[in-house]
């Protein structure tokens, strides 16, 4: 055999096989826990294939340095101006990513064991329903490639070779940093591989080009790839490629920024002390760096798109990129992260672009990523369970707008002190750093657990401190002027009408979800 013909059937070999994956790992379905079932469809050609890019700790406005995004997703698809993330905090909006539930039903409330990480999510039987599983059973492909859930794969039954139901290719990182982007190991289909320092163990560039080798399989079965890139988050390395771009670049001074009279906001932001020369010095450093780790995921959108469209995939297929919570960076005197109920935070970038949905269209309906499940799977023809607490966002994917939708969404946190991710790894898992990068006053900062709405022009917030928060995006969209305190009969009546929802939602599942959030 010559060595070009030896060179394709290894090629060959290397795409079918990221197609299957050994179940030796898995762990069975659990009785207990609701399955989705699915409608008969037209046949395997007319059902549509999905691409999810999930990056990590992503603020709206930093998708200016996009290009790709901007041209072969914005520019061919919709975006949501008002989708929110219910839980600002990596491994709770993760969890109800994958199940379409809110955090008071997931009961994963941060990003470690007993409350919260992947040990909460597999110790409660929750993997054994998400939409990897429903999508599976309807007949897809399912692939993850990156991050999956905090913690993971500690307490997992085989260790680092552990791969959730549902998912018929599993590329996710086990051990090391890959935060960092270099030395890590990853999980690939139930064999671990090891990646060093080289510029070609940039992590990014290799989920890339597995999941390329994923979408573009000879395989008649539709497909569904998860990608879970972990940039920007810190320390947010860059590919070498990128590594001098954005010289001088400085985090947004917005009116927020290292906000001079606090007055109103919670207890623990007006302890905050002005930001200093150095602070803001480190912090400027870390903002080019995230502009910088953006552009891998640039390049990987371009080179998704092109593999769709070499495939003949991209007209049947719906690409869809977010975030798992956004990010602030001096907003309110406050270190860099997220945790808060702040804009900054909760509101993050939704755009999709595919069969049906209007090209360079923006829509300001409440949205969130309680209702990723429910859209990926309506779209594919598949019924969620009775316990999503989410909606399909179809209807906003489609030219028109619905006659009714939901009029608030639901904001929650139930996170405190030593809820932090540790700073070693754990025996199985994954180092995760520090937000903050060099000592500082603020390291301690986190605020109270709270309940709150986004209503589209109002944000609202209780705390588990007695404090409130009003703000009126009209007027006040950078959240500098608490209207809680205001006396007057308007104001206190919204107030009321406002806790009366929080109220009725804190409670909800399912259907009862639903209702509460359309209510007048």
């Amino acid at each position: 055999m010559s060595r070009r013909l030896l060179a394709a059937a290894l090629a060959l070999l290397a795409i079918t096989g990221c197609a299957a994956t050994s179940n030796a790992h898995t762990r069975p379905p659990s009785a207990r826990t609701a399955h989705a079932t699915a409608s008969t469809p037209a046949g395997p050609t007319a059902r549509p294939n999905f691409v999810f890019l999930l990056t990590d700790d992503l603020d709206s406005a930093e998708t200016s340095v996009m290009p790709n995004l901007k041209s072969l997703i914005t520019d061919q698809g919709t975006t949501l101006s008002d989708y929110n993330v219910s839980v600002s905090w990596c491994c709770p909006s993760r969890s109800t990513t994958l199940r379409g539930q809110y955090a008071h039903n997931t009961t994963v409330w941060s990003n470690t064991a007993p409350n919260g990480g992947f040990g909460r999510f597999y110790g409660k039987g929750l993997e054994d329903s998400t939409i990897a599983t429903w999508l599976k059973g309807a007949g897809y492909r399912t692939g993850l490639f990156g991050k999956y859930l905090n913690g993971y794969p500690e307490q997992a039954p085989v260790g680092k070779k552990y791969i959730p139901p549902g998912w018929t290719t599993w590329d996710v990182p086990a051990s090391g940093s890959p935060y960092r982007q270099f030395n890590y190991t990853l999980n690939d289909n139930g064999k671990l591989e090891s990646h060093g320092h080289k510029a070609s163990d940039y992590l990014t560039d290799v989920l890339n080009l597995k999941a390329r080798k994923f979408i573009s399989a000879p395989s008649p079965k539709p497909f569904f790839a998860y990608l879970g890139v972990y940039n920007p988050h810190a320390p947010a390395t860059p590919a070498p490629r990128h590594a001098k771009l954005f010289k001088g670049v400085k985090a947004p001074r917005t009116p927020s920024y290292n906000e001079k009279d606090l007055t109103g906001k919670p207890t623990e932001v007006r302890r905050l002390p002005p930001v200093s020369k150095a602070e803001a010095k480190t912090w400027d450093s870390l903002y080019r760096n995230r502009l910088r780790s953006l552009q891998s995921v640039d390049d990987m959108i371009g080179d998704l798109v092109n593999t769709l469209k070499q495939s003949g995939r991209l007209d049947n297929t719906y690409f869809v990129f977010t975030s798992d919570n956004g990010f602030h960076i001096g907003q309110h005197r406050m270190p860099p992260g997220k945790n808060t109920a702040y804009v900054e935070d909760t509101r993050v970038p939704f755009v999709v672009r595919g069969p049906g949905v209007p090209a360079g269209r923006t829509v300001d309906k409440l949205a969130g990523n309680v209702d990723v499940a429910p859209t990926i799977a309506d779209l594919a023809g598949v019924k969620s369970p009775g316990f999503v607490d989410g909606r399909s966002l179809a209807p906003l994917m489609r030219p028109g707008t619905p006659k009714t939708w939901r009029q608030v969404f639901l904001l929650e946190h139930g996170h405190g002190p030593g809820t932090q991710p540790p700073l070693k790894p754990p025996k199985n898992g994954v180092l995760e750093p520090p937000e903050l990068l060099s000592p500082s006053t603020r390291e301690s900062f986190y605020l109270a657990p709270y309940e709150g709405l986004d209503t589209g022009r109002y944000f609202y917030v209780e705390y588990s401190t007695k404090e409130r928060e009003l703000y009126d995006l009209a007027t006040d969209p950078n959240e500098m002027h608490n209207l809680a305190a205001d006396r007057s009969p308007p104001i206190q009546a919204l107030i009321a009408k406002f806790s009366a929802r929080v109220r009725a939602l804190r409670k909800c599942a399912g259907k009862t979800c639903v209702a509460a959030e359309d209510a007048p």
